[in-house]
């Protein structure tokens, strides 16, 4: 997407742009997955395991993307490597379901909670309100400029951060009785880690991990992409993964697992064996600001799969638009209005029941395209290859595969609605975008050119397809979408929301 006479701009920084990976992935499914997991799993070592397992997955599929990114230096995600790899239409219909459930109604489901966690503490607050509040406060800022959008994203995750920190610190410092945490595996341990139980606890676990490729979304607004990015994703997700791993140590160290077995509120009832009964209103303190960076992650990432949208298809162009500084405001408003109308509806809930199988089909394919591109277009300029190609990819389709494999058996009014949403973005597209011209084609000259303000690409991008005419033709139609938190309300109240 380059515009021959546009300036460069100062875009997002590389700590910003990883605050937004790094704030996407950590919500409260940390802080609640536990409990259910030690329904089956009764030793520290399995349950350890599965958040280390979890973060393998997450950092194969997240050096997977880096690959991806640096090759097609472009906004947007799923939608341009799908459109790219595939056809337009698979990446337009992922567009359509990340613009509409994927990111708008798990950033209701964010900024509901952190109404509730806020409304508990300090009663006499409205949840609702809260949550309006947040969601309006924070679509203001990222809609005004680079500058203010990352400095508000990058202090609310350094906040994240050193809360987190902090109550790993109290757990190893405070606990008063602390409880045996084994690192190494014990008799039966072997069993447990081969069982169904580890494996259906590991679907919990990895949608905690979603998010890890939030970065995609903004390349053309972080600098020097090609070269960052693969540090980006890598190291947010890696350090997320460190993370996980500390706090569910806290936890085990903190609490008895009797204690815990079942139980939603985990982080709450850690808190209160550390810090006796001002704990619980210390946690709901802690994981509403937690929560607001995951909320403004979100508002920053989903608004860019409307603006590429908008670029590239008429019907959409003013989502394309931007302002001076290239935000697109518009489509940074649609989405903030869309979560308004989910939280003052409550109708998010119901959407993500239907909605995460269709999310986890999108990493899957995107994935699965970097053989495809690989395959198809050899003599690309490949500025990052993915480590471990084509080990690191195997492995998280294997688990992304299984994952989906299981659902479907599980859940099938799930897969049969996903199929539904699969068909509405295909039938829009089929109405809006059929017999346009492709949509982007990256070439080498366009990776480092920021957007230029409130104009479309679509005719600058058209004269990188005449020049990549091999890489116009694409094989087949698919489908997917953006990161999201669950695909049941079960599995919702463990992930990252």
């Amino acid at each position: 997407m380059s515009t021959d006479a546009a300036p460069t701009r100062p875009g997002y920084t590389p700590y910003a742009a990883m605050s937004v990976v790094v704030a996407n992935m950590i919500g409260t499914g940390v802080f609640t997955s536990l409990g259910f997991q030690l329904v089956d799993l009764d030793s520290t070592f399995p349950l350890l395991l599965l958040w280390v397992v979890g973060g393998v997955a997450a950092f194969c599929g997240a050096i997977s993307y880096a690959e991806l990114g640096a090759a097609i230096p472009r906004s947007g995600g799923e939608y341009t490597f799908l459109s790219e790899i595939y056809h337009p239409a698979a990446g337009f219909i992922s567009g359509w379901i990340s613009s509409t459930v994927g990111f708008a109604a798990p950033t209701a489901l964010a900024a509901m909670t952190f109404g509730a966690y806020l409304s508990s503490v300090f009663t006499g607050l409205n949840e609702q309100l809260l949550a309006v509040g947040l969601v309006v406060t924070l679509t203001g800022i990222h809609a005004t400029n680079h500058a203010r959008s990352g400095a508000l994203q990058s202090g609310f995750t350094t906040l994240k951060l050193a809360l987190i920190v902090g109550f790993v610190a109290a757990a190893l410092l405070l606990t008063p009785d602390p409880q045996s945490v084994a690192l190494l595996p014990a008799s039966g341990d072997a069993d447990a880690v081969r069982g169904s139980a580890f494996a259906v606890s590991l679907i919990y676990v990895s949608y905690a991990y979603t998010g890890w490729n939030a970065a995609t979304y903004l390349t053309s607004e972080i600098e020097d992409p090609v070269r960052r990015l693969p540090w980006i994703l890598g190291g947010g997700t890696a350090l997320v993964m460190v993370l996980y791993v500390a706090l569910n140590y806290a936890f085990l160290r903190a609490a008895p697992m009797g204690a815990m077995r079942g139980e939603v509120e985990v982080g709450y009832i850690a808190a209160t064996y550390i810090f006796g009964p001002v704990g619980a209103d210390l946690m709901g303190v802690t994981l509403a600001l937690l929560l607001v960076s995951t909320v403004s992650a979100m508002v920053v990432a989903g608004p860019r799969v409307l603006h590429v949208i908008g670029e590239d298809y008429p019907a959409f162009r003013w989502l394309g638009r931007t302002n001076a500084d290239g935000i697109p405001v518009q489509a940074v408003l649609t989405q903030g209005a869309l979560a308004t109308v989910f939280i003052m509806t409550a109708s998010f809930e119901s959407v993500l029941v239907f909605s995460g199988f269709v999310l986890a089909v999108n990493s899957l394919l995107t994935v699965l395209g970097l053989f495809v591109f690989r395959l198809r277009e050899p003599k690309r300029e490949r500025p990052y290859r993915a480590w471990g190609y084509p080990f690191t990819p195997v492995v998280y389709l294997a688990l992304t595969t299984w994952t989906l494999v299981y659902l479907a058996k599980d859940r099938p009014e799930e897969a049969g609605v996903a199929a539904l949403l699969i068909a509405s973005g295909g039938a829009v597209w089929w109405i809006t975008g059929r017999g346009t011209s492709a949509p982007y084609h990256s070439s080498p000259s366009s990776s480092h050119s920021m957007p230029s303000g409130g104009s479309s690409s679509r005719s600058s991008s058209s004269s990188s397809s005449s020049s990549h005419s091999s890489s116009s033709s694409h094989s087949s139609s698919s489908s997917q979408s953006s990161p999201s938190n669950s695909s049941s309300s079960s599995i919702s109240s463990s992930s990252k929301d």
